[in-house]
């Protein structure tokens, strides 16, 4: 039997992962969900209840040692992300953790020793990676170009409203992205700030000026007030661009896009139902094919591709932005 346990019974868990892990072990017969942790027991128990887990509980490692799982989905605040993720990791137990991978390189690198001395097998859900849409995108860049082809990727990241004390959280998807599409790491970064001290003593746009070690450039644009959320991306080769939106929950492109284009003309243009057969947001956003994706990873015995340690750079340059730094050297 292959068992799972959840830590963490708040909203992204109820909205996301949570219903991930039950149209998993709705597929597979041999998966069970046996139990979820909350440190606020009702949460857990509502969250047992409305999810068809077994067992809750409100202690990490009084569940672990009790369950013993096959897998555990942690799903916490960033700021307490390295913390928990290290009692899991200390008792060697696989494990998938939400973005970003801890706060700063320091705690990564903590997280990444912990893993490298037990053994336990890791993910990080930069959900970005497994939406169906850049999945999509990034199958038809790279059948049409190497990442050495690759001369330029743009991505840009607008919200609205968001004056919060750290976007850069949210801002570490951005990053990630890119780097994911490019295949390749980033070598240099250099960052101009927008500040807008009227909005929020953090507030600022956010401008990253590019390059990677594949030699291609790029150009991440982040703006957490401007007058619409949106998320869309161009990669450019010498005879073919890739233009995509992702689906959101807003009046820009709400089912999302990919575009080809080679020498001026349109080859392939699909919308997010064309390379999606849900509509339910969970699916849409990643959620299940992050989950789905490591736990198929665990059963066949393989190490999952995106662990702590592909993560690392994205933290890196998340720290950087959050310290207002004017740019990032890869070591």
């Amino acid at each position: 039997m292959f068992n799972i346990c959840l830590i963490g019974c708040g909203g992204m868990s109820n909205y996301g992962h949570g219903p991930a892990c039950v149209k998993y072990a709705a597929s597979h017969s041999d998966v069970e969900l046996s139990a979820c942790c909350d440190i606020i027991e009702e949460k857990a128990v509502q969250f047992r209840k409305d999810m068809g887990f077994l067992r809750s509980y409100t202690d990490i490692v009084e569940m672990l040692q009790a369950e013993k799982p096959s897998a555990v989905c942690l799903i916490c605040p960033p700021e307490l992300t390295c913390e928990l993720s290290c009692r899991v990791l200390e008792l060697g137990y696989p494990l998938i953790m939400e973005k970003p991978p801890g706060m700063t390189v320091e705690e990564i690198d903590r997280m990444i020793a912990l893993a490298d001395a037990t053994g336990a097998a890791t993910q990080v859900s930069f959900n970005r990676r497994y939406t169906p849409l850049i999945m999509k995108a990034k199958e038809l860049v790279h059948t049409n170009l190497q990442p050495s082809q690759i001369q330029h990727i743009r991505y840009e990241l607008s919200r609205t409203g968001r004056n919060d004390p750290d976007f850069t959280t949210t801002a570490s998807h951005a990053i990630d992205t890119a780097m994911f599409l490019a295949r390749s790491d980033y070598r240099s970064v250099r960052i101009h700030y927008q500040h807008f001290p009227e909005l929020g003593p953090t507030t600022a746009n956010m401008f990253l000026d590019c390059d990677f070690e594949s030699g291609a450039t790029g150009s991440v644009v982040l703006c957490p007030v401007c007058g619409v959320s949106c998320e869309r991306a161009a990669v450019y080769g010498e005879h073919d661009v890739f233009t995509f939106s992702l689906q959101m929950r807003s009046d820009f492109e709400p089912l999302g896009s990919i575009r080809h284009f080679r020498d001026s003309k349109l080859v392939l243009d699909l919308k997010g139902p064309d390379v999606c057969d849900s509509d339910e947001d969970w699916i849409i956003r990643g959620f299940y094919h992050e989950n789905a994706s490591f736990f198929d990873d665990l059963r066949a015995g393989r190490r999952p591709v995106g662990d702590l340690r592909s993560s690392r750079q994205s933290v890196a340059i998340m720290q950087c932005l959050r310290e207002r730094r004017p740019e990032y050297q890869s070591l």
